[in-house]
């Protein structure tokens, strides 16, 4: 596999003093000789000579390219990876090298919604926020033909298999869901398309899902089995709250001997404390006016 290899090129203001300055020498020279030719000299050689050495210098121009920060220029000599170089500024090198800048700069991208099934087949829609950074150069520009394009395809490609590990919604306290376990869901997917991107000497920095829901033709059945479920946790945590209170108070009751109850009053008490306590509107009082049992 081709490995990003780090060369230095020459520093590119130095040289263009001497390219610019070898501009104007050749031309000079070419003059001088035109005049000597008017005195019998024959210069033709001299200027053929300078006009070779102009030609050359015109062709160094094409050695110079600029380095922005936190880019990378890949140098490849006839097809054959040279080397990259990351050093800010304007430099030269091999006027015969191709030079192909690569950004090493952290992007972002987000996926489209896509509809996919969840574990539990129910259809989804979701999306996700990838942020991403080139590290090798090489792997990016030699190993894939298109990094970017690879980049999108295979991010997409990562978050349809996530959505198929996880249901939407779990159903047990210790089942990892794409919408009550945000922070397990968005490790998992991270390590996915780190893992399908490493080809591509692409780093991925982090990677959350953006967009969760429910496909529309199922969204409202799934909002009153959310309800229902709902309903239910609140009937449970309010039944476990009422029976606390019912022995505790029984237990007060005895403890303090406020009054003394046998089995059928006891059972009687707690039938309405209960529904005291766990009816969903205010208990109208009765008043008794005959005898604690009457």
């Amino acid at each position: 596999m081709l490995k990003e290899k780090l060369i230095s090129a020459w520093s590119g203001i130095p040289v263009l003093l001497v390219v610019l300055a070898m501009l104007v020498v050749p031309i000079v020279m070419i003059i001088l000789a035109a005049k000597g030719a008017e005195y019998g000299e024959k210069p033709v050689a001299t200027i053929i000579t300078w006009m070779v050495v102009w030609v050359i210098d015109l062709v160094c121009l094409a050695g110079f390219f600029a380095v922005q920060p936190n880019q990378g220029v890949v140098l490849t000599l006839f097809g054959k990876y040279v080397g990259t170089v990351a050093s800010p500024g304007l430099r030269f090198a091999n006027p015969f090298y191709t030079k192909k800048p690569v950004s090493l700069r952290v992007r972002n991208f987000e996926t489209s919604k896509m509809k996919v099934n969840d574990k539990d087949g129910n259809p989804i829609e979701i999306a996700a926020v990838v942020v991403w950074k080139v590290v090798d150069t090489a792997e990016a520009m030699f190993q894939v033909d298109n990094y970017e394009n690879y980049v999108h395809v295979q991010s997409e490609a990562a978050i349809r298999n996530l959505a198929t590990a996880y249901p939407y919604d779990s159903h047990e306290e210790q089942e990892v869901s794409l919408r009550g376990h945000t922070l397990a869901v968005a490790g998992h997917l991270k390590e996915e398309i780190s893992e399908r991107l490493s080809v591509a000497g692409v780093e991925v920095i982090e990677a959350r899902i953006s967009y969760l829901a429910y496909a529309p033709e199922i969204a409202a059945a799934m909002l009153r089995r959310q309800q229902a479920s709902a309903v239910i946790a609140a009937r449970q945590k309010i039944v476990e709250g009422a029976v606390g209170m019912v022995e505790m108070a029984l237990e007060m009751l005895s403890e303090k001997k406020v009054v003394q109850f046998d089995g059928e009053q006891r059972a009687a008490m707690v039938q309405n404390l209960l529904v005291v306590l766990c009816g969903e509107t205010s208990a109208q009082p009765v008043l008794n006016t005959g005898t604690l049992q009457h």
